[in-house]
């Protein structure tokens, strides 16, 4: 239950009790202290039971543990039945995005082949400064440094 509290924490613990309490008191406060924790955990342990005569059966194996959600991906991660390993290998990350880079570069040196562009050349840099050659249309409108 006190896992995580160390020798020096423990001491501390002892020192502020004595000094809170009083020495004549703290033994009397330790079993109430004691017997408070032990009548959480029986009630604990009987609200338990109770679910799991209520859920039936089938649920005779039932864990609380296992809502914690790190704890139920891990059970069932481990499970065979639902074939989460052949997904897993089946799927190369790197490959995809190999295909996905590839095919993002041709496409954009089919562009600019057809645009006509520096990028057809292989250099793979565009001149940002040149407005696009398309008759002078521009699509967009103009600039309004008011509505910013």
């Amino acid at each position: 239950m006190f896992n995580d509290i160390g020798p020096l924490e423990l001491v501390t613990i002892i020192v502020l009790g004595v000094l809170v309490f009083g020495p004549d008191k703290l033994p009397k406060v330790i079993q109430d202290v004691m017997r408070t924790i032990r009548k959480i955990r029986e009630f604990s342990e009987s609200a338990k039971q109770d679910i799991r005569q209520e859920l039936g059966p089938e649920f005779k194996d039932f864990e609380f543990e296992d809502l914690n959600p790190k704890t139920f991906i891990r059970k069932h991660m481990e499970n065979e039945d639902l074939g989460l390993k052949e997904i897993r290998n089946g799927f190369d990350l790197k490959k995809e995005m190999a295909e996905v880079t590839d095919a993002v570069h041709s496409r954009d040196t089919e562009i600019a082949s057809a645009n006509g562009s520096p990028a057809a050349t292989g250099s793979g840099r565009v001149d940002m400064t040149k407005k696009p050659e398309d008759g002078g249309k521009d699509d967009r409108p103009p600039f309004d440094a008011d509505a910013t």
